[in-house]
This record gives C-alpha cells, sequence and structure tokens, in this order.
C-alpha cells in the first residue's frame, strides 16, 4: 500500500453512512482522516487543522459547501489554496457549482451517483501528487 506522508483530508458529509464509507476509504488509501457533519463545524476544523484537502458535500445543515468555500477562500493564503473536491447530487452543468468552481479554485467536483469511492481516491491522489 503506498503511504502519504501525513496527508490530512477533512471529510465534511452530513450523511451519517457516506460519510463512515467515505472515511474509511480515504483511511485505507493512506490517509489521515478528519470529519465534520455540518459546515460550520467543518470550517472550524479547518481552520484549527489545516487539512491538506477538504471533500465537501455542497448541501450541508447550519451552512452550506459553497458558503464554507466561500469563506475559507476568503480568509488567509492557507484557505485560498487548500484543494477543496465538492461532492454533490446536483448536476454537474448547475450553474452554481460552475460558478463556485470558476470563482474558488483550485476546486474541483464530482457528483455522488456517477462517482465511486475508488475514483474520489483517485482524484484525491492525483490533486495531492500522490
Amino acid at each position: 500500500m503506498f503511504t502519504h506522508s501525513k496527508k490530512t483530508i477533512l471529510i465534511v458529509e452530513d450523511d451519517a453512512v457516506l460519510l463512515k464509507v467515505l472515511a474509511e476509504k480515504v483511511t485505507s488509501a493512506g490517509f489521515n482522516v478528519i470529519t465534520s457533519n455540518d459546515g460550520e463545524k467543518g470550517l472550524a476544523t479547518a481552520r484549527t487543522e489545516h487539512p491538506d484537502l477538504i471533500l465537501l458535500d455542497i448541501i450541508l445543515p447550519i451552512m452550506d459547501g459553497i458558503t464554507m468555500m466561500h469563506t475559507l477562500r476568503k480568509e488567509n493564503d492557507w484557505g485560498k489554496m487548500v484543494p477543496i473536491i465538492l461532492l454533490t447530487n446536483l448536476a454537474g452543468d448547475d450553474d452554481k457549482i460552475v460558478k463556485a468552481i470558476a470563482e474558488d479554485e483550485p476546486s474541483y467536483y464530482l457528483v455522488k451517483s456517477n462517482t465511486g469511492l475508488d475514483a474520489v481516491i483517485e482524484k484525491i491522489q492525483a490533486i495531492l501528487g500522490a
């Protein structure tokens, strides 16, 4: 198994089953994992832990993923540059997603229903150069 020198992934997802499955898959790929189940807690965790990459659901309680991403991008150099993969059930051509990605690079999106767990890991590895 390929090990990553302490690369940490923050997963912000409100679906408890999906969060557990994602966390297990990302951990088994050799990454450290931190989780959160709403955007406000995810933002607080990102601010304190400074993960290497954030997997971020768009539809979240308390604060949605797009708002969380915009807030991070405005705060500091780390927040501007941390790679974010938006996880969504919305279609990839949704104007809100396209606009958010264009404004808040480096960001990417994966449509949950069209993306398997292996593809998520491959995207993380590609972004982090792992």
